[in-house]
Formats: C-alpha cells, structure tokens, sequence
C-alpha cells in the first residue's frame, strides 16, 4: 500500500529489498485510487470510443485540469502528516497514477505488461521544472484557523503532533507538461489538498475554442465561445460530464451551455463496488493491470523529489510563512496566479 518509500532513495531501497524475494511479477503494489470505478473507466471511454479518442490529443485539447481535494483537516495524524505532505501523500502516488492513464497511448494488448509500458512514458516526459523559479510552477500551502460546518477548526501550525514552523504543505498546485508528440504544449494543472470546499476527485479537460464565432448579439458582440468540457468525476457521484452550447429556444440564435451527464447508480442501478474489493480480487487472479509498477513509482517518485528540492533550496533563500487559505476554500491566492497567468482559472468542481 502507498506510499512506496518516502523520496527516491528510500523507495528505490524498499523496492530492492522487494526483489530480493520476490519477482517483479509477485509484486503488488496497491493504490486504492486505481480501484474506483472512473478510473478504470478511462482506458474504456478512450480507448472503445471511435468518437473521443481522436480528439485526445494537443490539436484538439486546450488544457487539462486534475482536482483531488478534501474537505476534512488531518484528522489526528500530525505526526505522519508533518512528515509527508500533500506531495508525497496525494499526488506522487494518487494523482499520477491515473494522470498516466489519462496520458498514455493506447497499448498494443489490454494486458498488464503493456498498459504499465505506456504509462511509464508519460511519467519519463514530464517536463522538469526549473528549481530557480519553482514558484512558478509548483505553489503550495497550509490551511489556517477558520470554521467547517459553523463548528471551529484550528489551523495546519495548530493541529496536535504539527511542529509550530512547519513546511510542510496541506496543499499543493502544479503546472506540468507532457513533452511528447500527443501532449505538447497542452498544460496540465493539478491541484490537491486538505480542508478545502468539499471532498471531490475530478478530471477536466478543456476542448479549444471554435476558431471563428458565428453568432452574435444585438450588441454585435460574438457569442459561442465557450469552450467544451469534459469532467471525468472520480469521487463523489462516479460519472462523465460533457458541457457543450445549446441553442436557448426563442426567436434569436442565442447559444448556452448545457450538459450531458452519466453516473454510475442511476445507467447501472447498481453501487459499483469499494476500489479494495476489485483490487484485492485482482491480485488473487493474478493480474497487476490496476497496480503501480516498480519503474512507475521510481519514475513519480523522481519528479517529485525534483519539486521538494526546489522547495528546499526556496525555504533557504527566504523562510517566509506558506500561503495560509481558509477551512472551505479552493487553496491559497498563489494558486489562482498560477492559472492566471495563462489566462485560465480553475473549475469549480
């Protein structure tokens, strides 16, 4: 179960203890998150529909923005939690795993061996970020006091077990690219954290706007610019989401948008099952299509010890607080920067 070591050196020591006494293919390493329903969904929705598969890619797709956030604080685990962090705890394991498979080219074989190959080479392009200007790339930071639920919680420096000048992060943004043929140039955002709006795990991928639009108002100003969306919801309400513009009824053309839903509990009428049962039942079967492999975690694990050294070489030059953002908010201000200086914002899940 993650996560597998705490930085590089250690996961790269556990995985050699590991095979020490077991092969590769007796290995199974456990991430819960590849268990859950959408997740699994992706490689289907992509890869046995002849409608979206030729629009995955950098002509087609403007950006991609991955939420995986928390409305609850550390819950009494300060002592783990101070020394992990949103890095180590959500996105090298959780998000990358099925950013991978969001990324990946379709494999030859819907088999274990070939599914881990492809998504190992997303995980091998991620542009590295340079450490002098990590800020600009990698933004993070700690929740403050405030109020969940009208009741008071105390800030991330004030939780029991929390070393009072912390570094550790309770959030984090990135701004990643794939540099390959498929993705390059497409951005990808992710964001996780801890006590922020609401408990939800999402996929959005933004389609690029049409080139010219065609409609206008009585102003003569163009409408129908506003791009489609697809939301692949992970958790809570399992399910895809499609935006695109629909024409108001009325006498003028005037376009707004409206979506196309599918869940899981109201097209199967059936709960899909806990993501342990299908993972355990997998491992029983022997098949690791839904595990990490040991090359997948060597390769996250190197990409984030990248960002936690630029973060340490940032905190000697200047020890400055975290950003703090409040009990039931998106993240801190920096975050929204992030985007902002692409002239994008962040979904509102």
């Amino acid at each position: 179960e993650k996560p597998i070591g705490h930085d590089l050196a250690s996961a790269r020591a556990l995985n050699r203890l590991i095979g020490e006494i077991l092969d590769e293919s007796q290995t199974y390493r456990i991430d819960h998150y590849l268990g859950k329903e959408t997740v699994q969904n992706i490689l289907v929705f992509r890869f046995a529909n002849g409608l979206f598969e030729p629009l995955w890619n950098n002509k087609y797709v403007d950006s991609v923005q991955m939420t995986v956030s928390e409305a609850i604080g550390i819950e009494g685990r300060g002592n783990y939690y101070d020394q992990s962090g949103t890095l180590r705890d959500m996105v090298q394991n959780h998000i990358f795993q099925f950013m991978s498979l969001m990324a990946m080219e379709p494999p030859g074989t819907f088999e274990a061996s070939a599914v881990h190959d492809e998504k190992v080479k997303v995980l091998r392009a991620l542009r590295e970020l340079p450490l002098s200007e990590i800020d600009k790339w990698a933004v993070r930071g700690q929740y403050g006091p405030g109020f969940d639920q009208g009741k008071p919680v105390p800030g991330y420096l004030d939780e029991d077990g929390v070393q009072k000048n912390s570094r550790t992060e309770t959030y984090v943004a990135l701004k990643l690219f794939v540099d390959n043929f498929r993705w390059a140039g497409v951005p990808f955002y992710i964001r996780a954290g801890k006590r922020m709006a609401k408990r939800v795990s999402e996929i959005g991928i933004t389609f690029k706007s049409v080139p010219h639009a065609l409609f206008t108002d009585n102003l003569g100003q163009r409408l129908g610019r506003e791009p489609n969306v697809l939301a692949l919801r992970i958790q809570p309400d399992e399910g895809i989401t499609l935006k695109f513009l629909s024409k108001v009824p009325g006498p003028t053309i005037e376009p707004r948008p409206v979506t196309m839903d599918f869940r899981y509990g109201t097209s199967f009428g059936t709960e899909p099952p806990e993501a342990y049962e299908r993972l355990l039942l997998d491992c029983m079967l022997g098949d690791s299509t839904l595990f990490a492999r040991g090359d997948e975690v060597m390769a996250s694990w190197r990409y984030c010890d990248r960002i936690l050294r630029g973060w340490a070489e940032q905190d000697a030059r200047n020890r400055a607080p975290l950003p703090s953002y409040e009990p039931g908010a998106w993240g801190p201000e920096p975050a929204a920067t992030l985007l902002a200086r692409d002239g994008r914002v962040w979904r509102r899940p």
